[in-house]
């Protein structure tokens, strides 16, 4: 059986994303989850979708049972594993008919998952981890290929950390925001059209193209710089998280058509490594700041400097002669009191004449001295449109490997190429601003009798 195409991947999470507003991430990472046989947390205040996107989710994957319980501190085994088969206490067995629960489902949502008691969540552990469930004296494999849980908050309780670690993707959800408010009172609750069922045998396949994934060397960095970086902030992975997220990488990188894993795959770190939803936006940070660069880039240093050979045009340009401006004042002085009363014939005769003695009046400067201000703005203007081509490029590039990714969520998508937008967009704002300058550095009065030598450069003022 082949892989379910991407196109088909992208009508299911096309599908399970209607209606849900903003759960685009959610979305993504129980479905990239159930493909890898792994397990989602999603953390958010109740009201926000988390069980509707569980029952929706075992729409995508033909042949599953579905399963969902509320947990509270009193629920019992029974509520989750089935009742205890009389028939088989009579014959001396401690047995549960598991039919209908936990034990036969294939996508599963627990509710309130860290208020479950002691001899629920032991039950668990071996349950989300090995796939098999103890029932009587034998141990019995499941179908389960995922479990959804829901919390409003995180694990208050050490003796929890251990199932906690069980849910490979932990997911931030909060309400809708403002920006969707409006379409989320419009909503009709009308009921998506779903795809064709992704089937055991795709499944199968998924699993299989998995494994003749590479791990490449971008990836192995990235991770490598993830690891320093937690380890910087005092914190860590364990061993089987590392090789859990790289089998889920494996899986989105197979889904994609890729042959290898490579650094972009990080986007998911966020839900991977972080704790609690308060690190998740450090870890974003740390990705898309730290290893891919993405900031949107103000230039202050560039922008000083065009704001000095700004300020230097204007002071060349206002600069008088010094022999000649007396003389060229008063002769500006008397035009303007002729003109005085002359009405409009004499209005336009002073504006002549006053252009006439303002030009005679300007700083006239030597071949060499234009000559090198031209130079100073030529070498900033390279380096300006050399780094808007580089930003161009990055920004170019970045999009092209992102097209095609399935898992990334397009607003980080976008988020992440508009960021190196902005930087060229602010860099050819200031080849806008500097190309001007240097006409005008061009344009300055020239005296070629000027025997002078090359002006300094302009300098920058200080931060």
């Amino acid at each position: 059986m082949s892989l379910p195409t991407p196109e088909r991947l992208q009508a299911w999470l096309s599908a399970l994303e209607s209606g849900l507003l903003e759960r685009s991430l959610a979305v993504r990472a129980a479905l990239l989850a159930a493909l890898a046989g792994e397990h989602v947390l999603l953390l958010g205040p109740p009201g926000t979708a988390k069980s509707e996107l569980a029952r929706r989710l075992h729409r995508a994957f033909g042949g599953a049972r579905y399963f969902e319980r509320l947990l509270t501190r009193f629920s019992t085994p029974e509520e989750l594993f089935g009742p205890l088969s009389l028939k088989a206490l009579e014959d001396d067995r401690y047995e549960r008919l598991v039919d209908g629960f936990l034990p036969t489902a294939g996508v599963a949502f627990l509710d309130e998952v860290f208020k479950a008691n002691s001899a629920i969540l032991n039950a668990l552990l071996t349950l989300l981890n090995e796939r098999e469930f103890d029932n009587g004296s034998g141990r019995q494999r499941t179908p389960l290929l995922s479990v959804v849980a829901a919390s409003n908050e995180g694990p208050a309780d050490e003796a929890l950390r251990a199932f906690h670690d069980r849910f490979l993707l932990r997911v931030p959800v909060t309400p809708v925001g403002d920006d969707h408010f409006a379409a989320l009172l419009r909503l009709d609750g009308a009921e998506p059209l779903w795809p064709v069922p992704i089937s055991p045998d795709e499944r199968a396949a998924v699993s299989a193209a998995a494994t003749q994934v590479s791990l490449g060397d971008e990836a192995v960095q990235a991770l490598a710089a993830l690891r320093a970086w937690l380890a910087a902030q005092g914190r860590s992975l364990s061993d089987r998280r590392w090789r859990q997220w790289v089998g889920l990488l494996r899986v989105a990188a197979a889904t994609e058509g890729r042959s290898q894993i490579d650094g972009l795959d990080l986007w998911t770190a966020p839900l991977v490594a972080a704790d609690e939803p308060a690190q998740a936006a450090a870890l974003a940070q740390w990705f898309q700041a730290e290893w891919l660069q993405a900031v949107p880039q103000e230039a202050p240093w560039l922008t000083r400097a065009v704001e000095a050979f700004e300020r230097q045009l204007d002071l060349e340009m206002s600069a008088r002669q010094d022999a000649e401006a007396d003389d060229a004042a008063g002769k500006l002085a008397l035009a303007r009191q002729i003109g005085m009363g002359q009405g409009d014939d004499g209005d336009g005769m002073l504006r002549m004449v006053s252009q006439q003695l303002e030009a005679q009046l300007r700083r006239r400067y030597s071949p060499v001295h234009v000559a090198a201000r031209v130079a100073q703005a030529d070498e900033l203007l390279a380096q300006l449109q050399a780094q808007r081509a580089a930003a161009a490029a990055t920004s170019d590039a970045l999009a092209e490997r992102l097209r095609g990714r399935l898992w990334w969520p397009p607003a980080l998508a976008q988020q992440v190429v508009d960021a190196h937008r902005h930087t060229e967009a602010v860099l050819a704002a200031l080849v806008a601003r500097l190309t001007p300058v240097r006409d005008g550095f061009a344009a300055l009065p020239l005296d070629n009798t000027l025997n002078e030598p090359a002006p300094p450069p302009v300098q920058l003022e200080p931060a």
